[in-house]
C-alpha cells in the first residue's frame, strides 16, 4: 500500500526535533528533551510508522529488546563492472586478519600490508586500498562494513561508509540502552534515518537526490531498507582458499582483450577458472583435503594483447589510419581481434608477441617464488585459441642442456664463466661500460640473460649492445652442436638437398645448419618433423616465420591447449606428419581439449598417428557418467542396429525359403547341410551382439594406442561432451563453443586429475 503525498512530503523536510549530533554529545538530556516536545514529532512519526510499515515486513515491535552487543564488522572490497560499482565480501580468514591488523595499526602511523585472497593482492589497511600483484589493475576501496542498505531498485544490501556507519552505531546503541524508538534522525547530506524498532530502521533520501524521471510521490520517497551486521543480509560469504599451493599454471589467451562472450579479460575468465577448480577440489578431493595431504592449484593470467596494442609498437595508430570509416564498430572489432592472427605471422609483431608472453611468464614466475618461498611443486602451461600455437613454438624452441633451469644452458654457463665481465669486456674494447654494469650487479652469467632491451634501459649504445649481444652467442654457438639429452639433436652437417638436387630456397649452399639454427630460429623443430614433397627434412616451411625464442625460467610439466588451431596452423605451414618419436624438449606432456563444435580447434593426433583412424578421447562428465542425451542417442545406435540386423535376418531367411520351394527333384540333403546357410534370429542378434562388443573393445582399446611421444605414449585429443541445448544446433552454439572453458567444470577436473595424479593424489567421485 502506497503513502499518500503529504506523508512523504512530511519525511523530506527538515526535522524540528533535536540534531543527531546533540544525542551524540548528552543523549540522556536529548532523550529527555525529546519527551517534552512530543507533539511537535508526533504527528511525523505516526505518519511514518503506520504508514510506512504497511509497504515492508510487519515486525512484533512489542517484543522485549535484547542488550546490547557490540556489531562484528566484516571487510568487503568493491569491484567495478559495467561503469558501475559492486561490492564483495572477503573471506572469513581475509576479514579477520584485516581486523586484526586494523585494530594493530589504529594509533600507528605506517601502513600495514596485508595480503589476501591467496596471496593475488595486497590491502593496505590504512589507505583502505586493495592492490593486484601479479597484473595491472587500479586500487579498490577497501571497507570495514557494520550497516547496509537495500533500495528497491537493488539486487543486494549495500555497505555504508565508515563515517556514516560509525555514526548509525552510536545513535543505535543509545536507542537500545535508553529502549527509546522511533527516533528521527537528519544528517548534513539531507538523508534522514529512522530507527523504529530493532528490526525496522529505514533511510529516507532527500528529494533532490531522487530520480527525476520517477513522477509517481510514493515512489520519490520509497525509503531503503537498514541492516545491522552481515549476519542480517543475504550475502555469500566465501570460503577461504588453502594456504599451500600444490602446483602453478599460467594461462595464455588468445586473439582480442576478450576472453567470453560478455567481454570479460583474461583476469576475470582465469579468475572464474581458479574458482571453478577450487569448487572442484573440495567435491573430487575432499577426503585429502580434510586430511591436509592437497592444498590448491594457483592459477595466473598470461597477457600480451596490451602489450602488442600498446603505444610501444604504435601499431594501432598506423592501422587507424589506414582503416576505413563506414562500418566503424565492425572494422575496430577487426582490428583488435582477428589482427592479431596476421600479427603473429609477421616477423616483427611475432617476435614482440612471444618475448612478451615468456617474459611475462618468467617475471609471474620470479613474482610468485618470491610470495612463496616454500613452493617446491612443479608448473604447468595453459594456451586457448591463440595462446596455445605461441606456446607450442615457444615449447619446441626450448633447450634442454640446462638441469639448473635457470634459463641459460649448463654448457653456457661454463664458456661464458671462463673470463671475468672485466676481462670480456677489454677483449671488446668496452671498459668504460664496466662500471655501468657493476653497479647492476651484472656478472658474466647475468649477462648472458640480457636482451637487448636491457642493455639499451642501461644507457649502451647500439653498436656496443651489439657487441656484447654478439659475443655471448658466439660462446653459446658451439653448445648447439651437442648431442642432447635422449633423441634429440641438431645436425651440425649442411643440410640436405631437396629431390632435384638444388639446396632449399633462401640459403646459401655453401652455410651449414647450425648456422641457419643460430642465425633464423624456426618456429618449429623440423628435425623431427617431416615437411612433406617437395622440403627435405629438416628444412624450413614456406611462410614460416624465423625469429629468436627466448627460453623460460623452468620446466614445464604439462602443457593444456583449449580449443587450439596448432594443427591447422602446422598444416599450413607445409607439415604432413609429426614424428612419433618427437616431444618438447623441456615438457613432456601434452593435451589438445576441444569442444566438438568449436570451429577454431584442429586435431593433433591424425598427424602423429595416420594409419590408424582413432576417435578422440570423450572427457568424463564431472559428476561421473555421460550427458542423458548422449547416453540416449548411443542407446538409439544399438537399437537401430539391432533392428536392422533383425530385420535383414528375417528377409534373407525368407528369400532362402522362397528359393528351395520349386526345387522338389533334388536329392535328399543332411540336417546339417539343410540348415548351412539359415541364419537363425539368435545368430542375427549375434550379429549385432559382435559389432557391439568390437565396438566397445575399440572404445576400450584406444587408450591403449601408442600416440608417439608428444604426451608420453598417452592419447593427445580429448574432447568435451556437448550439453542437451547445444546440440539442437551446432552452428548456433558454436562461437560460445570456442569460448567455454573458462567455466567448464569437466575441463577444470582433467587438469586436476592430471596434476594430482603425477602426485599420487587419488580421485574421488562424489556420490550423487
Amino acid at each position: 500500500m502506497s503513502s499518500s503525498q503529504g506523508d512523504r512530503g512530511g519525511l523530506s523536510q527538515p526535522a524540528p526535533n533535536t540534531n543527531i549530533q546533540d544525542v551524540f554529545d548528552n543523549p540522556i538530556q536529548t532523550a529527555a528533551t525529546c519527551n517534552t516536545p512530543e507533539a511537535q514529532i508526533s504527528s511525523v512519526l505516526d505518519e511514518v510508522s503506520p504508514s510506512s510499515t504497511s509497504s515492508f515486513e510487519m515486525l512484533d515491535t512489542e517484543s522485549v529488546p535484547p542488550p546490547y552487543q557490540e556489531v562484528q564488522p566484516h571487510w568487503f572490497f568493491c569491484r567495478r563492472v559495467d561503469d558501475s560499482d559492486s561490492w564483495h565480501p572477503f573471506s572469513r580468514e581475509d576479514s579477520d586478519k584485516l581486523e586484526n591488523a586494523c585494530n594493530t595499526v589504529r594509533d600507528k602511523e605506517e601502513d600495514v600490508v596485508v595480503a589476501v585472497e591467496g596471496e593475488r593482492y595486497d590491502v593496505h589497511v590504512k589507505k583502505r586500498k586493495r592492490y593486484a600483484v601479479y597484473w595491472e589493475q587500479g586500487p579498490t576501496e577497501v571497507r570495514r562494513c557494520t550497516w547496509f542498505y537495500k533500495g528497491d531498485k537493488d539486487t543486494r544490501f549495500l555497505p555504508y561508509s565508515e563515517e556514516f556507519s560509525k555514526r548509525l552505531e552510536e545513535a543505535y546503541l543509545i536507542a537500545v540502552t535508553l529502549d527509546e524508538w522511533k527516533r528521527k534522525l537528519d544528517f548534513p547530506t539531507g538523508e534522514t534515518v529512522i530507527l523504529h524498532n530493532p528490526k525496522l530502521i529505514m533511510h529516507y533520501q532527500p528529494v533532490g537526490m531522487q530520480d527525476e524521471w520517477v513522477s509517481s510521490p510514493s515512489e520519490q520517497t520509497r525509503p531503503c531498507t537498514v541492516k545491522r551486521g552481515v549476519e542480517n543480509i543475504a550475502v555469500e560469504i566465501p570460503d577461504g582458499e588453502p594456504e599451500k599451493v600444490d602446483h602453478l599454471v599460467f594461462m595464455v589467451h588468445g586473439i582480442g582483450p576478450a576472453c567470453d562472450l560478455r567481454f570479460r579479460s583474461i583476469i576475470q575468465c582465469v579468475n572464474d577458472f581458479r574458482s571453478v577448480s577450487l569448487s572442484l577440489l573440495a567435491s573430487h578431493y575432499k577426503r585429502s583435503q580434510q586430511e591436509g595431504h592437497i592444498g590448491r592449484v594457483e592459477f595466473l593470467p598470461v597477457n600480451w594483447h596490451s602489450a602488442l596494442h600498446g603505444d610501444a609498437t604504435g601499431v594501432d595508430k598506423d592501422i587507424h589510419r589506414i582503416t576505413l570509416p563506414s562500418i566503424s564498430r565492425l572494422r575496430h572489432f577487426t582490428n583488435d581481434t582477428l589482427l592479431d592472427l596476421f600479427f603473429y605471422n609477421s616477423p616483427t609483431y611475432c617476435q614482440t608477441i612471444v618475448d612478451t608472453v615468456a617474459s611475462e611468464i618468467n617475471r609471474l614466475h620470479t613474482l610468485f617464488k618470491q610470495r612463496h618461498p616454500e613452493f617446491d611443486g612443479a608448473v604447468s602451461v595453459v594456451g586457448h585459441s591463440l595462446g596455445s600455437l605461441i606456446l607450442f613454438d615457444l615449447l619446441t624452441n626450448q633447450r634442454n642442456e640446462s638441469k639448473a633451469r635457470g634459463g641459460v644452458p649448463s654448457g653456457e654457463h661454463s664458456s661464458l664463466s671462463s673470463d671475468t665481465l672485466e676481462q670480456t669486456l677489454t677483449k671488446l674494447g668496452l671498459q668504460q661500460y664496466l662500471e655501468t654494469l657493476l653497479a647492476e650487479n651484472v656478472d658474466m652469467e647475468s649477462l648472458a640473460l640480457c636482451q637487448d632491451s636491457d642493455l639499451r634501459d642501461l644507457g649502451i649504445p647500439l653498436g656496443p649492445r651489439k657487441k656484447i649481444l654478439h659475443y655471448i652467442k658466439k660462446k653459446r654457438l658451439p653448445e648447439h652442436c651437442k648431442t642432447a639429452t635422449g633423441h634429440q639433436t641438431l645436425e651440425c652437417d649442411p643440410p640436405h638437398g631437396t629431390s632435384d638436387g638444388n639446396q632449399p630456397s633462401g640459403l646459401p649452399a655453401h652455410q651449414p645448419l647450425f648456422h641457419r639454427e643460430f642465425f633464423t630460429t624456426s618456429a618449429v623443430d623440423y628435425e623431427y618433423f617431416d615437411v612433406g614433397i617437395g622440403q627435405s627434412n629438416g628444412g624450413i616451411a614456406k611462410g614460416q616465420v624465423s625469429i629468436d625464442y627466448p627460453q623460460l625460467a623452468f620446466y614445464p610439466q604439462t602443457f593444456f591447449a583449449f580449443g587450439s588451431p596448432i594443427g591447422m596452423f602446422l598444416t599450413v605451414r607445409g607439415l604432413k606428419r609429426i614424428d612419433p618419436n618427437y616431444s618438447f624438449p623441456t615438457c613432456k606432456s601434452f593435451y589438445n581439449i576441444y569442444h566438438p563444435y568449436d570451429p577454431v580447434a584442429y586435431r593433433i593426433e591424425p598427424m602423429i598417428v595416420s594409419e590408424v583412424d582413432s576417435e578422440p578421447m570423450l572427457i568424463p562428465h564431472h559428476k561421473g557418467r555421460k550427458r542423458m542425451h548422449l547416453e540416449l542417442k548411443d542407446s538409439l545406435t544399438r537399437m537401430s542396429m539391432d533392428l536392422k540386423n533383425n530385420v535383414l535376418g528375417s528377409l534373407r531367411t525368407a528369400w532362402q525359403s522362397f528359393t528351395r520351394l520349386p526345387v522338389a527333384a533334388l536329392p535328399p540333403v543332411d540336417e546339417g547341410e539343410l540348415y548351412a546357410n539359415y541364419t537363425t534370429p539368435q545368430e542375427a542378434h549375434g550379429v549385432y551382439t559382435e559389432a557391439e562388443c568390437s565396438g566397445s573393445a575399440e572404445q576400450t582399446e584406444q587408450p591403449k594406442i601408442k600416440m608417439g611421444m608428444l604426451n608420453g605414449g598417452r592419447r593427445i585429443d580429448y574432447v568435451l561432451q556437448e550439453k542437451p541445448i547445444e546440440s539442437f544446433n551446432e552452428y548456433l552454439f558454436a562461437i560460445q563453443s570456442h569460448l567455454c572453458y573458462w567455466e567448464s567444470e569437466d575441463t577444470a577436473l582433467l587438469l586436476l586429475k592430471e596434476i594430482y595424479d603425477k602426485l599420487g593424489v587419488a580421485f574421488e567421485q562424489p556420490q550423487q
